[in-house]
This record gives structure tokens, C-alpha cells and sequence, in this order.
């Protein structure tokens, strides 16, 4: 199973500055993202995560020279989230940098959106859900009731995405409902956040997910990121 460093990046800076050794004094903080992607990649990182945390909110891509500086330190794909929601969104994107999107839950009730989506990054793209029953039910769905989300996902599936990221928030994930629903998905299954230790990633590894995104756990030192890799591993 992957670890997945994240980087929270606004007004291109990263959101939390990252000092390893703060505990203890030692190295250099920054907030600057791609010094922080080079830091995890030389721990061993084999994919960075990127929120464009303006892009989000905006609704199109907001820290694209960002992205280019991170995308000329390091030879690792970038999976890039927040204003991806589009085709041309997603191009500018790949012209910045990235070599993977994320698109938000709000595609899955727009099918032609998803599918103009789909044609620019394929296999490169994922969609971001979050698996909280109270959530996927408050959303103003164009439907006459909220799906499930077995069958939101099973419904990307059909539509041809590859990659699904369940976004927990500062929630326990349910590790019996990810093991079944990676056991009924033809689909990778990446989970992001939520209140996770290392004895979670390794029940995570032990249910067949692809990958676990962590941000500021790994930037504060909550969890350390050589230790993420073993408990994964």
C-alpha cells in the first residue's frame, strides 16, 4: 500500500510549514511545497498529493506555478486535487505539472461533465468522495433520492474511473466497509485523512487499499512518515 504525503498548497505557499525536527531543533522549516515534496521523495515517497486549496474555492486552477516548481524537483507523479472540475481545468493542470487529477464528488451527478473529464486524463484521473452516510445524503443531488455510496461508486465504475479517494475528514474509517467495498470494486481505492495511527495503516494494507493520503499528520510529526511506509509495507 502507497503512503501518500499531501501538501496543502494556498497562495502558493503550503498551508503548514514543515519542520521534521522541530521536536528536537534541528533542520529547516518551510512552507514552501516543493521543497517539502523533495524532502518525503527522498524518504521514499512514490507519489505526492497537491491541494490547490484556492482552486477549490474558486473553481479552476489557482496555484498552477506552484505546481511547475514542485514538478521540476522531483521524478514522482503529482496527484493534484481542488479546481479540477473540468476539461480544460484538467489541461492546464497537465501543463503545469501534474500527471494525475481529482475531481470532486460533485461530477458523479453530472455525467457529461465526467465524461468530457475522462477524455482529457483517462486512467489519470480519480474521483474524491466522502463516505460519511450524512454527507453523501446532505448533498443537493439532480436525483429523486441520495444514492449510496456503493452505488455512486458502482456508478463511476460504469462510467470508466479507475481511481476513487474517500475522504474521511477528521473520521474514524469504517476498515470492515473499505475491505468489502475494495473486495467488490473493480476500482483502486486511495483513503485520505481521517483519524488514523499506524496500527489503522496497517489494517488499511491488510483491506487491499491502494493508498493512504496523509497531510498535516505526517507535516506536524503526528505520525512519522519512515514508520507510515513500514506499517504499510
Amino acid at each position: 500500500m502507497q503512503v501518500v504525503p499531501s501538501i496543502d498548497v494556498q497562495n502558493g505557499r503550503s498551508r503548514l510549514v514543515h519542520w521534521p525536527g522541530a521536536a528536537v531543533g534541528v533542520g529547516t522549516p518551510t512552507d514552501r511545497p516543493e521543497r517539502i515534496a523533495e524532502r518525503y521523495v527522498a524518504l521514499g515517497a512514490e507519489l505526492i498529493h497537491v491541494v490547490d486549496m484556492d482552486g477549490a474555492r474558486s473553481g479552476h486552477p489557482a496555484n498552477l506555478e506552484a505546481l511547475g516548481r514542485i514538478a521540476s524537483r522531483v521524478a514522482v507523479p503529482l496527484q493534484v486535487a481542488g479546481g479540477m472540475e473540468g476539461p480544460d481545468n484538467i489541461r492546464l493542470a497537465f501543463a503545469a505539472g501534474a500527471t494525475r487529477v481529482v475531481v470532486s464528488m460533485a461530477v458523479a451527478d453530472r455525467p457529461e461533465l465526467l465524461h468530457d473529464c475522462l477524455e482529457v486524463a483517462g486512467d489519470w484521473l480519480a474521483v474524491g468522495l466522502d463516505p460519511r452516510p450524512d454527507r453523501i445524503a446532505a448533498y443537493p443531488w439532480h436525483r429523486p433520492a441520495p444514492p449510496s455510496l456503493v452505488d455512486l461508486a458502482g456508478e463511476l465504475v460504469d462510467h470508466g474511473v479507475h481511481r476513487l479517494i474517500l475522504s474521511h475528514g477528521g473520521a474514524v474509517p469504517d476498515l470492515g466497509f473499505l475491505a468489502g467495498l475494495a473486495r467488490t470494486l473493480r476500482v483502486e481505492l486511495f483513503v485520505a485523512g481521517g483519524s488514523v495511527d499506524l496500527d489503522a495503516i496497517k489494517s488499511l494494507r491488510d483491506a487491499a487499499i491502494a493508498g493512504i493520503i496523509l497531510g498535516e499528520s505526517l507535516l506536524t510529526g503526528a505520525i512519522d512518515f519512515a514508520k507510515a511506509l513500514e506499517a504499510a509495507s
